[in-house]
């Protein structure tokens, strides 16, 4: 027990401990950038540390492509025009098959799936579906219009069973009448047959393709062999032509040279025109 008087032992004071002292984070250096912690990203400028200056974002050297373009999936390309011109427009779901069956009616030649492809915009094995199931359902309705692929190509054709129909039809029909054109190239064969299609086309200064189709289908000339020197086909009337003509033979066609002008009737315009070219002007 102490005494009153006595003095208690004193206390030690606690001295602080230095690792109980929290650190004060030192200014980083100039020029460096601050590490990423609980208070912020990587590289973030803080009130504490005014000067912290962030990274740069790294750039991909010239020519590589970045991560998220590398990762980014090629888009389709469009379809394009047979020239390569503007890309075709998608023609809806709900109209391909009407779409199809339009473009199909207007072909002189057979269409591949890829051809058709480009004018509705959808994919060649999209169209080559719808093919099939179109031409199935012209067979099982028994229409008289077939669709076929020949040769890698799809076109309409009139079904074989009626073909006595269309021939009656053609021959004798309502288009008993030939037009202007058809008359034309037919007096043409008449006068120069053996003749090529070409050198019809050369004297009329029009395409006659469409022309001649008419004129062999309605029995009125036909093929006579091939020229030697261009291996095209030739054409000739045929007897059901002189039959419709009123003739016997070709030598009763009417001569030409009574309709022809004289060659001094041709020579008069072209001398008049010289004359007044060469003339010189009365000033």
């Amino acid at each position: 027990m102490t005494s009153p008087g006595s003095t208690a032992s004193a206390v030690p004071e606690e001295t602080p401990d230095a690792a109980a002292t929290p650190a004060v984070p030192s200014p980083p250096a100039p020029g460096t950038a601050d590490i990423d912690g609980p208070s912020g990203p990587v590289g973030a400028a803080s009130e504490e540390h005014p000067d912290a200056v962030a990274p740069e974002s790294a750039e991909p050297p010239d020519g590589e492509a970045t991560v998220e373009e590398r990762d980014a999936e090629p888009a389709a390309p469009a379809p394009r025009g047979r020239g390569g011109g503007e890309p075709a427009e998608r023609v809806p779901d709900h109209d391909l098959v009407g779409a199809l069956e339009a473009v199909l009616l207007i072909l002189d030649n057979p269409a591949t799936a890829a051809d058709l492809a480009v004018a509705v915009g959808h994919t060649p094995q999209r169209v080559t579906a719808e093919l099939e199931a179109l031409a199935d359902r012209y067979t099982s309705a028994g229409s008289g219009i077939e669709l076929r692929e020949i040769g890698g190509g799809w076109r309409f054709w009139t079904r074989d069973r009626f073909a006595p129909i269309v021939e009656r039809f053609v021959l004798d029909g309502a288009q008993g009448r030939l037009s202007k054109a058809a008359l034309e190239s037919l007096a043409v064969v008449a006068y120069r047959q053996p003749v090529t299609r070409a050198r019809v086309s050369a004297v009329r200064g029009v395409n006659v393709d469409g022309v001649f189709r008419t004129l062999t289908a309605r029995g009125l000339i036909e093929e006579a062999g091939s020229d030697p020197d261009s291996s095209a086909i030739l054409y000739r009337t045929t007897p059901l032509f002189l039959d419709r003509m009123g003739l016997t033979d070709l030598a009763e066609l009417p001569s030409l040279g009574p309709l022809l002008p004289e060659a001094a009737d041709l020579d008069q315009p072209l001398d008049s025109a010289l004359d007044r070219a060469l003339r010189p002007d009365d000033t």
